[in-house]
């Protein structure tokens, strides 16, 4: 996959946005100085070369009840059967997250659960009963200090 070109607008287009996603365009045209029609072909452009992949709405999972957020790093059998593993990962609606990774382990998965007990459930009636998982390694998230989008102002910092 290539990286996209982005020029200093779509930047500027993109700090808006990932601020705030609900940002109106006219409101972004202004800041940026161009068209409202230019600003809507630009996201159009930076949507279809696959640098915005869409908005959501991000929920606080404590403040629905998902007490536990851990990280499980994943040993497979056979790396071959990676891919496999993952897709099946995705049918355990606790998992959120999933990576390939470098290191002992092959995957490292993200999920929130009410408790412990649900917590342990996951891992002993969901991951472990897949074919292909040999391992796991779970760490328990304590708090989350922050969470945000990349840098983008590295690209503009570091030509």
């Amino acid at each position: 996959m290539s990286k996209a070109t982005l020029d200093a607008i779509d930047r500027k287009i993109l700090k808006f946005l990932v601020k705030n996603a609900r940002m109106p365009y006219l409101e972004i045209a202004r800041e940026c100085g161009i068209s409202g029609a230019a600003i809507h072909q630009r996201i159009k452009k930076l949507e279809d070369s696959g640098v915005i992949l869409g908005s959501r709405m991000t929920v606080n999972p404590k403040m629905l009840g998902f007490d536990v957020c851990a990280f499980i790093n994943i040993r497979i059998q056979d790396p071959i059967m990676s891919i496999s593993v993952a897709e099946k990962m995705k049918h355990i609606p606790e998992i959120v997250e999933c990576h390939f990774i470098t290191g002992t382990y092959n995957v490292m998965v993200k999920l929130y659960c009410v408790d412990n007990d649900h917590l342990m459930r996951t891992i002993f009636d969901g991951i472990l009963r897949i074919p292909g998982v040999a391992t796991t390694q779970t760490y328990i998230s304590l708090d989350e200090s922050f969470q945000r989008e990349p840098y983008i102002d590295y690209l503009d910092n570091n030509k």
